[in-house]
């Protein structure tokens, strides 16, 4: 009974705090995918930062990665699964929430929800692959 009730809460945590507004400009879909995880917004190769993408549906909102405003020395986006079949399927994106670190448009990490449509890290890991994505870039 205490499990229930812990998973009981632990739900509606996440669908009263977890749910973020991602403003528009932060979304992207196919048209535009491989263009944004190319991006540079830096002058030279070695400061172009990573690109974190977010793949989301609208069905698991509650378990979107809420963190992503505080998400530090990379660009985010968010792209909806159903508005993008082509990402989904050349990354092979089974489960929503899925983040994919990028770095020059080459896919250098993943973070995906389990079975139970949670993602199995939080802003101080996917912040330590962002780290460490930059530092591998140094060399």
């Amino acid at each position: 009974m205490k499990l229930k009730i812990t998973l009981l809460l632990t739900l509606l945590t996440n669908i009263l705090f977890a749910q973020v507004d991602v403003p528009e400009k932060y979304w992207i879909e196919d048209s535009n995918f491989e263009e944004k995880i190319k991006e540079h917004h830096a002058f030279g190769d070695d400061d172009n930062l990573p690109v974190i993408v977010e793949f989301w549906a609208s069905f698991n909102a509650a378990n979107c990665f809420a963190d992503w405003d505080k998400i530090k020395n990379a660009i985010y986006y968010r792209v909806d699964i159903a508005k993008a079949p082509i990402a989904k399927k050349e990354y092979r994106v089974r489960m929503a929430p899925t983040l994919i670190i990028f770095k020059n448009g080459i896919k250098e990490e993943v973070f995906k929800a389990g079975l139970d449509l949670l993602l199995p890290a939080n802003l101080s890991d996917i912040q330590e692959a962002i780290n460490d994505v930059n530092q591998a870039s140094k060399f």
